[in-house]
């Protein structure tokens, strides 16, 4: 009877250890690979840069939200977008706010010293706008004595304040392209630098009185940024990601949605 009564003990307690093993295999199983599949990445967008991100009817919408939803839905991730002004996207990238930026963000060299950039994604370049009666402003060394207007944090700027005592002009930053549109259209500024596509759209889409004179000035290139050091894993995915939209075409149709040079 004792020894009965020891053998129940015994199953009693083998059963409880495999219950328990029973559920942590679970748990291990819902924790592998799931999570990192589900994840959910905060991405920094600037919606007052057109046919790059702007907002539609309630929407985002664009060549960047098109091909980052693209790459979120290839390579099994999620987004939620976080708009804000240009120049606040590296910050908040820093602060660990974001996880991502792509906002029509040229890769620079000063930029590379905070963030890790994707692979080039969309050769731009800047270019002179002044208003469409002006005749008198064809390239840089037409600027002297001129107010230049450009939006904060921006490839423009920077090349704008690089460049000020050489050319002789005066710099006048906004915090949206708008309003840096408007100064010029208005006469209260004389030119503007802004990156070749995005005032190319503005101009066929929203009928401004600007045109664009001379060459591109200079031959920037778009990236997607992470904070440097951080976020290998999602940065190789979003290389993955556009290496398949371009071999795919996609990358070509979400282009051609928005521009044809």
């Amino acid at each position: 009877m004792k020894k009965f009564s020891l053998f129940l003990i015994l199953l009693s307690f083998m059963l409880i250890l495999a219950a328990c093993g029973s559920s942590d295999s679970a748990d291990d199983t819902s924790g592998s690979g799931g999570e990192s599949e589900n994840k959910t990445y905060k991405v920094g967008i600037d919606t007052t840069y057109p046919p790059f991100e702007f907002e539609e009817g309630g929407d985002y919408t664009g060549i960047d939200i098109d091909i980052i939803n693209a790459i979120a839905e290839s390579q099994g991730f999620k987004i939620e977008f976080n708009p804000m002004d240009f120049g606040g996207i590296i910050p908040a990238l820093q602060a660990g706010q974001l996880d991502v930026a792509i906002a029509g963000m040229s890769i620079t060299d000063e930029r590379k010293k905070v963030v890790d950039f994707s692979d080039p994604y969309f050769d731009a370049g800047l270019s002179l706008v002044v208003a469409k009666d002006n005749n008198d402003i064809t390239t840089l060394e037409d600027l002297k004595g001129k107010t230049v207007a450009v939006k904060s944090g921006t490839t423009g700027s920077k090349f704008a304040m690089d460049n000020e005592s050489k050319y002789g002009y005066t710099v006048a930053q906004f915090e949206d392209s708008p309003s840096m549109f408007q100064e010029v259209s208005n006469g209260n500024a004389d030119v503007l630098l802004e990156d070749y596509p995005v005032i190319a759209y503005a101009i066929a889409q929203s009928g401004l009185d600007l045109k664009t004179v001379g060459d591109r000035l200079t031959g920037d290139q778009y990236g997607i940024a992470v904070l440097k050091g951080e976020n290998a894993d999602l940065l190789e995915k979003i290389n993955t990601g556009l290496k398949e939209l371009r071999d795919s075409g996609e990358y070509d149709e979400i282009l051609n949605k928005y521009i044809s040079e």
